[in-house]
């Protein structure tokens, strides 16, 4: 022991999350697999470090966001320290949203985030954990994936916008099913409703994941987060207002060196060299 170091100093715990940078991608891993990846609240605080600078860094083009080890990508909220929170007071009652929590505003908030996040799911993908993988762009899920929101088993609610997400991303009774009586969803099903977009043998899941993000980066950043952009803020507009509507990162694209490289790579044969600006 460092005899400068006070032995009733408490040794740091590690991080909650992992956030590694490799090229263009970066890879956001929840690592907490001795609780099935469940999220305290450092975890939120780590996450919304994290958020922000995914978001600055304009090297990063590309997110995948998955939980470690096997068994689950994340099980939501950590419910013993609820329980311990709520008994001592730190946890007031709560309901849709994280506006004065910690980590605010979390994945599941940030509307302007305009970069294409992967959820890559292995295992059980529950109540907050399912509520991070509805807030990503795609789902690749290995075949032992299980989605589920339980909240009302719990006298809680799904309020990091399970019950506004599903509803908007499967049919209305579906979804309904689903939250009302907590029921789980395999990934087979979750594909066949349009919920997921690949699913794979938990073997392959790495490799289909790594294949998904390398066809994002081969697309034109701007072009990704005007995709991105435009899809979702259009979503409840009708034809004619989504067409008149004005778009921050399609303008930025429209008028982007990029806009002038993609069609001229292809003229000249080659690869296009993307400046994302």
């Amino acid at each position: 022991m460092n005899p400068e170091q006070d032995a009733s100093t408490p040794t740091p715990s590690p991080p909650r999350v992992r956030y590694d940078k490799d090229g263009h991608l970066a890879r956001i891993t929840l690592d907490r697999p001795h609780v099935l990846n469940a999220m305290d609240v450092r975890t939120h605080e780590e996450l919304a470090e994290i958020w922000d600078d995914f978001e600055r860094d304009d090297n990063i083009r590309v997110g995948v966001l998955s939980g470690a080890g096997d068994r689950a990508f994340s099980v939501g909220q950590d419910l013993k320290e609820l329980v311990a929170r709520t008994e001592n007071g730190s946890a007031p009652p709560s309901t849709f949203g994280s506006r004065g929590k910690p980590g605010w505003p979390r994945l599941t908030e940030r509307f302007s985030l305009s970069k294409p996040i992967i959820a890559k799911v292995r295992g059980y993908a529950l109540g907050g954990g399912f509520e991070l993988a509805l807030a990503c762009d795609l789902i690749v899920a290995s075949d032992d994936a299980c989605f589920g929101l339980p909240e009302a088993r719990l006298g809680l609610m799904a309020g990091a916008g399970g019950v506004f997400r599903l509803t908007r991303q499967l049919p209305l009774r579906t979804a309904l099913g689903h939250l009302m009586t907590g029921r789980r969803l395999g990934a087979v099903r979750a594909f066949e409703l349009g919920l997921v977009n690949e699913v794979v043998p938990a073997a392959e899941l790495d490799d289909c994941v790594d294949g998904w993000a390398r066809d994002l980066l081969k697309c034109a950043p701007l072009s990704l987060r005007a995709i991105k952009e435009s899809a979702l803020r259009s979503a409840d507009r009708s034809l004619e207002e989504a067409f008149a509507t004005r778009y921050v990162w399609e303008e930025r694209r429209m008028h982007s060196e990029d806009a002038r490289e993609g069609p001229l790579a292809f003229v000249q044969k080659r690869p296009p060299r993307w400046r994302g600006r």
